[in-house]
This record gives structure tokens, C-alpha cells and sequence, in this order.
């Protein structure tokens, strides 16, 4: 519920209580008048009437019929009624001015000026009718003290008068400068906003260049000040992203784009930028992905890789001893599955207090000046915003000092419910999995990775031997016919001419690791990179005979290029030209480059063009429009070329709003090397997508 919603049930609460008071004020009236009628004799129907009137009245409240405004004239007519009947009466004349009064109190917490008016005015109407009364039967002396009493009333009726006036108007006009300062926060925060918005874009187009430029300066160099430079630009451009993210939630504006994807696909974006980070000491990662999990779903994609990233990003900064485990699982539905996205880590822990303050925004658990977790404090509150918006939900259970677990359920629609990882059931295997349990120093991290074999081997519906020491093993080996072995590098390292042997004996020995080992060239051994996850485990086991040729770097296993494809790149920033050209020559693409929508317009004329890669905001002439000023110029030349958004717009539904506007494929800056090849295959004919050793 947002705030709207909030201010909106509150003061729909304020006005039953409210009613709820002038009713309970109406029904003591109701059963005094009824108490003095039966006492001083006077007409007997109206108690009837009374009685009915007033559970009429608490039927029409209890119920809440019709509008607040026609609630209140009934609640207003039956009491003015009340006090007519009561005022009437001769026995009433020194009465009739303090039941007014309390008919007027009682409607001035309506906020309702007329209410109060027509209040005194009944009284006055009332008071002109006993005076007539009075003079006609002389039943009341008009002497000294009677006047002054009947005078002290009148002056008390009126003074309650103003005062209800006065207090009605000065809250009247409290509240409508409440209201006026609401609307000027408001105006505030949206051109705050905005101003986030904007400055986001501008910061992202250097941050852009910088990213561009230091990955094309590792190609040729890759030492440790351009990494390190490179490394800041993609962690500020992260930061910047947050900031985006942060507005669009705290705003109500979040778009969700829901589109169909491969979860091995999204694990496997997971996984390089894991491996692209070169920070040291940085904690072991465990990616513990249930093979049952339906290998095509339908969802917001993007958002659920920065859930991902953002709790892994968290996880890291508090984390220095252990490890890291991402686990991944699916609960089937009615409307598909709930994906259910866990992250554990064996770091520092958060207090009961941390997790409430968690999401509330700009949350950092360590504020000291000496901090060395880094971050800008938004990244839970983004996640919170991300699932909540997705219909899902956050559980976080943390200890200080005994790490943390942190899990999102996000509602999935299952496009193919056929696993996403298997194997060939037909195939006999014996499988081992050689892990020494004392190599831990933190018992979490053995926890994660006996959980993550024993949820793989679970799933693919094989049988899983363990070894807890090369003794075992080695009688294992002995006495069963083994086919696979999976172990650590401190495995592998402790006997390694026994491995090699045996890999070159038909039996697959695939030796996770960090950093690269060195193994004999005669050697069969596989080397699997870290953070070991399914794919390349499943990979490994379907791969037959010929599993010494197993590459397990990427889900396809060959370099794609897109040789002799001729591509136009628009964009009115020089600096993110070289940037692109840079990077798209290394796929063979032959180049062209135009600085302005309408420069881009003069060399499509000119030229044919396989795929125009456009920018978004460009002065003048921007991307969508000089999109449809080339679309117009290939109905009267007859060609339909592909034209790619290529944009630092980054907000929701980024993506939706240039297909709906007729790109043919949209590709977010910085570029990534994933995204750009994804989008790429999708759109080029299947000749021009050129993998190495065929197409």
C-alpha cells in the first residue's frame, strides 16, 4: 500500500469516528428526551418516532450508506429535529439554549461551517417561538431575574457560536495549508526526482566512455592500474543504476518488463561477472542451482539479476572469513512456480534492529569513517521494492556474528516446465565427489558445498559416493567402476600423478579451482573455473567419451562473430563512438559511424546496412524519431534494416517503450558483452551468426 493509500484509509478512519461520536451524542439526546417526555407528561407519539429515528441512524452508520456529506444531513437533521421537539415545550424555555450549544459543539467536529449556522439559526427560531408561547398563555414572569437569565443564555449561546466558528475556520485553514505544503513536498520530491533522473543519465554517459575505453585497453594491457580503473568505472556506473532504482521505487513509478528467459542463462550472467572481479580476498562462492527449476520462465529478467547481484553485493561487503552461497529453488503453483532466490553468507550478521532499518532507505550497518564495505546503504530497500513489486516477498534471518540468510519468493509463469539441467538416464555412471571436510576453516562453507552436490545429484537423478580422504577414494576407484570424479584444487594437488593417471583411463577427473593449474600436457584432467555451479557439472556428464574436450567457461562453448556484418553506429558522443567501434570490430563487423540523427539519415541514403545500433538522446533529432524517418526511407527504397537502440536509458519499461516504438532489439550502456551477443543472435539471420568451427 503506498502513501496515498495510507493517508487515504486514515482519514476514511477520522470521519467514522467522528460520525461514531455525533451518533453516540444523538442517542444519549434520543433517550433523554424520551426519559423527560415520559416524566413531564408530553405527546407520546414521538417516542416511537425517536426510537426508530435513532436505530435508523446507527443502521446508516454502521453501514456506511451512501456519502459522507449525505450521512452527515441525516445525522444533522435528526438532531436539530431533537432539539426542536425539546425546545418547543414551555418547560424547555432556559433549557433550549444549552441543548443548542451542545448541537452545535457536537457539529463543529464536522469541519462543517453550515452545520454550525444552521444550528444557531434553529436556536434563534426556537427562541423566537417561546417568547410567542410564552406571551400568548403568560406562563413564564418576565421579571428581573428571569431576564438576566434569559439574556446570560442567549450570550452563551452566541459566544459557543464564535468560538465553534473560529476554531472550524482556523482548522479549516490549517489543514489547507497541511494540504498546500503536502503538494509543495510533493512538487519538491518530484523535481528531486527528476534532478536524480537526470543527473543519472548525464553521469552515466563519462562513466560509459570510461568503462569502454578501459576494457578496450585490457586487451592490449591488462595490469593492475587499468583494472583498477576499470573496476571503479563499472562500480560507479552500479551506484548510479541504485540511485535510478531507488527513485523509481521511493516514487511509485517502478515499470516491470516481462519477457521469457532461460534460468541457466541467468545464472550464467551471474557467474562472469563473478569471475570478472579481480578484487582479492574476496569470499568463495557457491552457486547452488536445483536442476528441477523450469528451464524457460517468464518475468522481469533485469530485475531479477539485480536482486541477485544486489544480495550478493551485500553478502561481499560484510563477509571476510567463508564463503557465499546462492541457492536457487522452485515451489510449484497454480499460476507456475515461486522462485525462490536464497543467499547465505558467513559474515559479521545483523542485529533485529539492522533488519527493520534494512529497508527503509540509505541503510548502512557500519557508518564509521573507517568503513572499509564501501556501497551507498540502497541496496536491500531496492530489492525489497524489486520483489515487493513482483508480487513476491523478503524473509531475512541474521545473527551478529553468525552471518546472514537472505530469501526472496518471486511469482514466475512457466513457459517450458522441462528441467534445466539433466542428463541422459540411459547412461551408467559412477559418480564421486572427493572433498576433505578438514580444508574448511569455516564448517558453513562445507555445509554449502555437500548441500550444493547432494541438491545436483538429487536432481539429475544420479547417485552421488563420497570420499573424505585419498584412501577412500583410491578403494573406491579400486572396487567400482568410477567414471567421474569431482573434487577441489588441495584434492587434486595433494597426489596429482595418481589423477592424471587415471583421467587418461576413461575416468573424467574435473578439478574446481580459482586459479589455473598446471597440468601435463598428456593430462586429461579437467580444469572447472570458480564458482562451481551446475551447468558445467551437467555438462561434463553428458559429454560421453569425448569429455576431455568439455569446454565449461560459457553455456555455448564457442566464440561467436558476426563476420562481414556492416553496422551503423548513431550517437552524438564521440568519446562513446570509439567505445562501440572498439568493441564490435572485435566480432568482425565491418563499421560505420554517424554523430547525429541527421548525419545517420545521409549515410543510410547512401549506404546499405545490415543493423544501425542508435543512440537515444541525441539534440535536435533524437533516436526514436530518426527511427521513423528511416523506417519511412526503406518503404520508399524497399529495404528493412534492423535498428537496435543502443542507450544509457536505464528506468523501467526502457526496454518495452522502444520495441513499442519499433527497434528491432534494445541494448543498455555500458555495453555488455552478454547482452550484445544475446540480442545479436536473435536478430541476425542464422548465416551471419559465425561460431568458431562452423556455423
Amino acid at each position: 500500500m503506498n502513501e496515498k493509500d495510507n493517508f487515504q484509509t486514515e482519514k476514511a478512519d477520522h470521519i467514522r469516528s467522528m460520525h461514531l461520536v455525533i451518533v453516540t451524542v444523538a442517542t444519549f439526546g434520543a433517550i433523554g428526551l424520551i426519559s423527560a417526555g415520559t416524566t413531564l407528561k408530553w405527546e407520546f407519539w414521538i417516542t416511537p418516532i425517536l426510537v426508530i429515528s435513532t436505530v435508523a441512524v446507527w443502521i446508516i452508520h454502521i453501514s456506511q450508506l451512501w456519502t459522507e456529506e449525505i450521512r452527515e444531513r441525516c445525522y444533522m437533521i435528526y438532531i436539530m429535529i431533537e432539539v426542536f421537539f425539546h425546545g418547543v415545550h414551555a418547560t424547555s424555555f432556559f433549557d433550549v439554549a444549552l441543548m443548542a450549544c451542545l448541537m452545535m459543539v457536537t457539529f463543529s467536529l464536522t469541519d462543517n461551517i453550515k452545520l454550525i449556522k444552521y444550528s444557531f439559526l434553529e436556536y434563534l427560531l426556537i427562541l423566537v417561538m417561546q417568547f410567542y408561547l410564552e406571551y400568548r398563555e403568560d406562563l413564564i414572569t418576565f421579571d428581573a431575574l428571569n431576564i438576566s437569565r434569559l439574556l446570560l443564555h442567549v450570550f452563551t449561546a452566541v459566544i459557543v457560536y464564535r468560538v465553534c466558528l473560529y476554531t472550524v475556520s482556523r482548522r479549516i485553514i490549517y489543514s489547507d495549508t497541511i494540504d498546500e505544503y503536502k503538494e509543495q513536498v510533493k512538487k519538491r520530491d518530484n523535481e528531486m526526482e527528476d534532478f536524480l533522473t537526470n543527473i543519472s543519465h548525464e553521469l552515466r554517459t563519462p562513466v560509459n566512455v570510461v568503462n569502454g575505453i578501459s576494457t578496450l585497453m585490457m586487451k592490449d594491457d591488462d595490469g593492475d592500474n587499468i583494472r583498477q580503473i576499470h573496476n571503479a568505472g563499472i562500480r560507479m556506473a552500479g551506484q548510479i543504476e541504485d540511485i535510478l532504482d531507488y527513485t523509481e521505487i521511493d516514487s511509485g513509478k517502478l515499470m516491470l518488463e516481462y519477457d521469457k528467459y532461460i534460468i541457466s542463462s541467468l545464472i550464467n550472467d551471474i557467474v562472469v561477472n563473478l569471475r570478472l572481479k579481480s578484487e582479492k580476498d574476496l569470499p568463495e562462492f557457491i552457486i547452488d542451482l536445483d536442476p528441477v527449476v523450469p528451464l524457460t520462465l517468464k518475468g522481469d529478467v533485469k530485475k531479477l539479476r539485480k536482486i541477485i547481484e544486489q544480495l550478493l553485493n551485500n553478502a561481499v561487503k560484510f563477509t571476510k572469513r567463508g564463503g557465499i552461497c546462492l541457492k536457487i529453488k522452485s515451489e510449484p503453483r497454480d499460476y507456475g512456480i515461486n522462485l525462490d532466490i536464497t543467499v547465505s553468507d558467513t559474515g559479521i550478521g545483523m542485529s533485529k534492529s539492522e533488519i527493520q532499518r534494512s529497508t527503509r532507505g540509505f541503510f548502512q550497518a557500519d557508518k564509521s569513517r573507517d568503513r572499509s564495505s564501501g556501497g551507498i546503504g540502497l541496496g536491500l530497500t531496492i530489492v525489497y521494492g524489486f520483489v515487493h513489486a513482483m508480487g513476491g516477498f523478503v524473509n531475512i534471518e541474521s545473527e551478529p556474528g553468525r552471518g546472514t540468510t537472505v530469501t526472496v519468493s518471486i511469482p514466475q509463469e512457466v513457459i517450458d516446465p522441462s528441467p534445466c539441467l539433466s542428463v541422459d538416464p540411459n547412461v551408467d555412471r559412477f559418480v564421486v565427489s572427493y572433498i576433505k571436510p578438514e580444508k574448511y576453516s569455516v564448517p558453513a562453507l562445507r555445509d554449502y558445498n555437500q548441500s550444493m552436490a547432494e541438491n545436483i545429484a538429487r536432481g539429475l537423478k544420479i547417485h552421488l559416493h563420497n570420499a573424505a580422504n585419498i584412501k577412500d577414494l583410491k578403494t573406491l576407484c579400486e572396487n567400482n567402476p568410477v567414471t567421474h570424479i569431482f573434487m577441489g584444487r588441495e584434492e587434486y594437488e595433494e597426489d596429482t600423478a595418481y589423477f592424471n593417471d587415471l583421467s587418461k583411463q576413461n575416468v573424467c577427473v574435473a578439478v574446481s579451482s580459482d586459479e589455473m593449474l598446471n597440468i601435463p600436457r598428456d593430462s586429461k584432467v579437467i580444469c572447472m573455473p570458480k564458482p562451481l555451479y551446475g551447468f558445467p557439472i551437467t555438462k561434463i556428464l553428458n559429454a560421453g567419451d569425448d569429455y576431455d574436450k568439455v569446454v565449461v567457461d560459457d553455456l555455448s562453448g564457442k566464440k561467436v562473430s558476426f563476420d562481414g556484418v556492416k553496422a551503423l553506429i548513431v550517437d552524438d558522443e564521440r568519446m562513446n563512438l570509439v567505445v562501440a567501434s572498439g568493441l564490435f570490430k572485435d566480432y568482425r563487423m565491418d563499421i560505420d559511424t554517424a554523430d547525429s540523427g541527421a548525419d545517420a539519415l545521409e549515410k543510410y541514403r547512401n549506404n546499405n546496412y545490415d543493423v544501425i545500433f542508435m543512440d537515444h538522446m541525441m539534440p535536435e533529432m533524437d533516436g526514436v524519431e530518426t527511427l521513423h524517418r528511416i523506417r519511412e526511407i526503406g518503404k520508399e527504397t524497399g529495404r528493412d534494416t534492423l535498428v537496435v537502440a543502443l542507450t544509457a536509458n536505464a528506468v523501467s519499461g526502457a526496454r518495452e517503450l522502444f520495441m513499442s516504438e519499433g527497434f528491432d532489439g534494445f541494448i543498455s550502456k555500458p555495453i555488455e558483452i552478454g547482452e550484445f551477443e544475446r540480442v545479436m543472435k536473435r536478430i541476425l539471420p542464422v548465416s551471419m551468426v559465425i561460431y568458431d568451427g562452423g556455423n
